[in-house]
């Protein structure tokens, strides 16, 4: 397989962290708005604030729901047609749905009309996160060297936290600027109508990036006969070939997703809850902000330290470190001081970190190259509705139900220990050649 030049890996890296950037940006900016905004805009006004809430996180989970057939669409796709067409295609949905968020009537103006375009676009959201992370991460995993797989990897990972300081910034500008009136009629909409920009990347990256080494040699192979034709479902020939290494990546993923998104939307709610912590939506975007900043060279850290030692042993701590951790976080978010909430945060995003980082490099050394794209966004996808699309929904319900966090951080315990008998049932192919695997 031939090598890609750094100055080209260092290209394709900053293009798939900006691209994973803006679109995990879209992504979170609707779950900080679920928290924040959409109980009131897009629901009546009678709902009971806990019943608003539990509506506004269930159109949240819309778009998890919308993941999986996302990998299944864009995996097809990527395995069929190649990499970057399948990103450039995700990266345009996702600019479209998230600016016609941005421009929708409000109940008032609507009346149920208005949540129903509000679950169609998000629907439409989740469609292109479930296409756009296999594209972005295999676009570095696949033209990165076998010993540094992981660090490039955390590339396409770092877009998350990335995309989550931008929705904060943008949430905590837009509050700094406008009376909390004018945000709620309007500003809240500047940050979904400005992800037209992603149109724009996606067209960059169909121009100037070429797709990965280990697609175009396969479609080399095939077009010269020595491989069979591309099969006419990659997705059911890797559901057919991987079914133990897609249900386990799943699984893997379950106690990332779970921690994460109860940090990064639940906790907002929690301490901005007149009835509860009633702190200020300023202090919890920003304590959020702060743990995410963090959590970007945690990221590179973990997977470079992956490249030497391996995938599974880091992933496999993080998993007994978050089941821990989770009942010392709570406690100190309970404090109400935001010094120990920024704390409790940033234990949490470390400990993912470990986790997350090496996670794209982990899952594209588990599929043969024909139905990587397929295979691994059907691992991850799956792992994503379970764990982050339920996740607001059922600490939500727990809280509700016992008037306390300890039910919550259960819950996070349970999901931390399938996630590490998973890793533990994977192999580590961290030093194979990506051609040998399967």
């Amino acid at each position: 397989m031939s090598e890609t030049s750094p100055k080209s890996m260092r290209r394709v890296a900053i293009t798939a962290l900006a691209g994973t950037s803006i679109e995990w940006f879209d992504f979170f900016i609707y779950g900080t708005a679920a928290a924040l905004v959409f109980p009131t805009v897009f629901f009546a006004e009678d709902m009971p604030r806990y019943v608003a809430l539990i509506a506004s996180f269930s159109t949240f989970a819309v778009g998890f729901l919308a993941r999986p057939i996302g990998g299944v669409v864009f995996g097809h796709f990527g395995d069929r047609v190649g990499r970057k067409s399948a990103l450039v295609a995700a990266l345009s949905l996702m600019g479209v749905a998230t600016t016609l968020i941005g421009l929708l009537p409000s109940y008032a103006m609507a009346g149920a009309l208005a949540p129903l375009m509000l679950i169609v676009l998000r629907f439409a959201q989740g469609l292109a996160v479930g296409g756009q992370w296999g594209g972005a991460m295999l676009l570095v995993t696949e033209n990165a060297p076998v010993n540094k797989r992981g660090y490039y990897g955390a590339f396409a990972q770092a877009g998350a936290p990335v995309g989550l300081v931008l929705a904060n910034l943008a949430f905590i500008s837009v509050t700094a600027s406008v009376s909390p009136e004018e945000f709620m009629e309007w500003g809240w909409r500047v940050p979904f109508v400005s992800s037209v920009l992603l149109i724009g990347l996606s067209l960059y990256v169909q121009l100037k990036l070429e797709d990965t080494p280990a697609f175009k040699e396969l479609q080399g192979a095939a077009e010269d006969g020595q491989t069979p034709a591309p099969a006419r479902s990659p997705v059911l020939q890797a559901l057919a070939k991987y079914p133990k290494e897609i249900s386990l990546a799943a699984g893997a993923f379950l106690a990332v997703q779970v921690t994460f998104y109860i940090l990064v939307t639940f906790v907002i709610a929690y301490g901005t809850d007149p009835e509860g912590l009633n702190l200020t939506r300023t202090q919890m975007l920003t304590a959020v902000l702060i743990s995410s900043v963090i959590q970007i060279p945690a990221l590179f850290y973990f997977a470079a330290w992956s490249d030497r030692h391996g995938r599974r042993g880091i992933y496999m701590t993080g998993a007994i470190a978050m089941a821990v951790w989770c009942f010392v976080m709570f406690p100190l978010i309970d404090t109400g001081s935001f010094a120990l909430i920024t704390l409790g945060i940033c234990g949490g995003q470390i400990i993912i970190a470990m986790m997350y980082g090496p996670q794209a490099a982990m899952l594209t050394e588990l599929f043969s190259t024909e139905v990587r794209y397929s295979g691994a966004s059907l691992g991850y996808q799956m792992g994503a509705i379970l764990g982050g699309g339920l996740a607001p929904i059922i600490a939500t319900a727990l809280l509700a139900w016992t008037g306390s966090t300890i039910g919550i951080s259960v819950y996070i315990a349970f999901a931390c220990g399938l996630t590490w008998l998973s890793v533990f049932l994977l192999k580590d192919n961290h030093q194979r050649r990506l051609d040998e695997v399967g």
